[in-house]
């Protein structure tokens, strides 16, 4: 190559090509990037578990979770990869370290469902892969053929893939593709619901996860941590309610004040009359209550 000019042109590996800042293909740098998220949301959590339990679930929800690289899901071919599953494993470190809870396998799942559907809203990232990268490609396929018209380009491997392992999820193809990522995850939360609900053995189990699928029973995760109106709740508050939402072990069975034996599960002290705190917490709701006329 005599020419100077092409001398000085420069050359990409097929692994580093990017189109508007994301990586078209599997390789060292797309390894790299899932490395570098991981990194960060590691800092994070370490971070996160200095601040109070509210302020640091709502940042993981909204900033330090999924929709950090959603970008990555979206744009790149990631959904078988590795990096996928450890991410999910330190975010559920990061939910036990900030509610001060051990979740279980069921736990966890119904953890990371949206919180309509009964979950905390933590998603997990490997559960979004396809429904994402599958969304992003319906959405731009007009957009690409406009590009690409006057050059004969092959079908995309990774989209061609991509249906493949839906159909093989068990859910058929829907014609046309939709171009809401909603549309294409609500199969898959669905199916994490019948999962969760296949596995729920006792009716407390149940009567849980029925009252957190209930409308508004979520509201307090979305509620800003505010003193002045009164929506701050402490770390232990935090511990209850996310233990109350997953069914979880909230103390050692233990007899209470009022005689009566008290459970793992705690429910007692919310009807006990000699539960502390039952007559802090009964005025301020009595307060927003109508009162009967006289």
């Amino acid at each position: 190559m005599a020419d100077s000019l092409l001398k000085s042109l420069l050359t990409t590996r097929i692994g580093d090509v990017t189109l508007l800042g994301a990586l078209l293909f599997p390789g060292p740098s797309l390894d790299k990037a899932w490395s570098d998220r991981y990194a960060e949301l590691s800092r994070a959590s370490s971070r996160l578990s200095q601040i109070g339990a509210q302020e640091a679930l709502m940042l993981l929800r909204g900033f330090f979770s999924a929709l950090k690289v959603l970008h990555l899901l979206r744009c790149s071919p990631s959904v078988s990869h590795p990096a996928l599953s450890d991410f999910d494993r330190l975010l559920r470190l990061a939910v036990e370290r900030i509610t001060n809870s051990s979740l279980t396998d069921t736990q966890w799942l119904q953890a990371s469902l949206p919180i309509k559907d009964g979950g905390l809203g933590v998603r997990r990232v490997s559960s979004l892969a396809l429904p994402a990268f599958l969304a992003s490609a319906a959405g731009t396929a007009l957009l690409q053929a406009e590009i690409l018209a006057y050059w004969d380009v092959p079908e995309d491997p990774y989209l061609k893939e991509y249906l493949e392992l839906w159909s093989a999820s068990g859910s058929a193809i829907p014609e046309p593709l939709p171009l809401k990522q909603s549309s294409w995850d609500r199969p898959g939360i669905e199916k994490d619901r019948t999962s969760i609900e296949s596995g729920l053995t006792t009716t407390l189990q149940r009567a849980s996860f029925n009252t957190a699928t209930s409308r508004h029973s979520g509201d307090w995760l979305q509620a800003l941590p505010s003193t002045s109106c009164g929506l701050k709740l402490d770390d232990e508050a935090i511990r209850v309610e996310v233990g109350i939402r997953l069914a979880l072990d909230l103390c050692v069975p233990h007899q209470c004040r009022c005689g009566s034996q008290v459970d793992s599960f705690g429910r007692h002290s919310l009807v006990c009359k000699q539960a502390p705190g039952r007559t802090v917490r009964h005025p301020p709701s009595q307060d927003l209550l109508p009162q009967p006329a006289s």
